[in-house]
C-alpha cells in the first residue's frame, strides 16, 4: 500500500495501532539510526562502529515502526540469493510490550514474501527464543553453534514463508521492477513518465 507498508490494529484497548513503513528519506534514515543508538549503543554499550557496521546503506531495506506518528521500532533487511536476513531489530524502552516488535517482523516477512523468498535467517539472544517463536514463529537452526559478536551471544533461527502468488519475478513487468521497494502495485514516476511524450508501456 502506498501510504504505508502495514497498519497493526491494537491488541488491547491500551495500545495505541502500529503503522510500519519503509524508509525511503534521509528524515526516515535519522529516525532508523536514532532508535538503534538509543537501544544498541545506549542501553546495551555496543561499540559505535560494530552497531553501524557498513551495512546500513549496502543492499539493506530498513523498516521504521511509529505509534501515533512517533518512531518506536526499526528493522534492518538484507537480502541474499535463497534468503533475508532480519536484523538489528530494536524497540524504544517506552514502547516495548505491545505490538511493535511483531509488527516489524510480519512485515519483512510481507515484504520478503512478495519479493519471492520464502526463508528469513535471524540471529536472536537464547532468552529471547520463546517470546520470537510466539510473536515471530521462527524456529531455532538445529547443528548450528551460537555465535558471539558485540560481546552477547546469539542462536539462529529460521522464520518459514509461505510462498506468495503475485511474488516479483523475472517476468514481472518491467515498469513494475522499477517501483519503489515495497510500492509494487502503484506506479511510480517512471509509470508516469510515459505521458510526456504519449508513450505506453511495452
Amino acid at each position: 500500500m502506498s501510504e504505508g507498508l502495514s497498519r497493526v490494529p491494537p491488541a488491547n484497548d491500551s495500545d495505541a495501532p502500529v503503522d510500519v513503513r519503509i524508509a525511503r528519506t534521509l528524515e526516515d534514515l535519522l529516525q532508523v539510526v536514532a532508535i538503534r543508538a538509543l537501544v544498541y549503543v545506549g542501553e546495551q554499550s555496543c561499540p559505535f562502529a560494530e552497531e553501524f557496521d557498513g551495512n546500513d546503506l549496502a543492499g539493506a531495506t530498513h523498516l521504521i515502526a511509529s505509534v501515533e506518528n512517533e518512531p518506536a521500532g526499526v528493522l534492518r533487511m538484507r537480502w541474499f540469493a535463497g534468503f533475508a536476513k532480519a536484523e538489528r531489530l530494536s524497540v524504544r524502552e517506552s514502547k516495548r510490550g505491545g505490538n511493535v516488535a511483531k509488527a516489524l517482523i510480519d512485515a519483512g516477512s510481507a515484504l520478503a514474501a512478495r519479493k519471492g523468498y520464502t526463508m528469513i535467517l535471524g540471529h536472536i539472544e537464547p532468552a529471547l527464543l520463546a517470546f520470537w517463536k510466539r510473536n515471530g514463529a521462527v524456529r531455532e537452526r538445529p547443528g548450528r553453534p551460537p555465535v558471539e559478536f558485540s560481546d552477547r551471544y546469539y542462536i539462529e533461527v529460521i522464520k518459514d514463508i509461505a510462498p506468495v502468488a503475485d511474488a516479483l519475478s523475472l517476468d514481472s513487468p518491467a515498469l513494475v521492477l522499477l517501483r519503489p521497494e515495497g510500492e509494487w502495485d502503484a506506479p511510480g514516476v517512471l509509470d508516469r513518465s510515459l505521458h510526456r511524450r504519449g508513450g505506453r508501456a511495452r
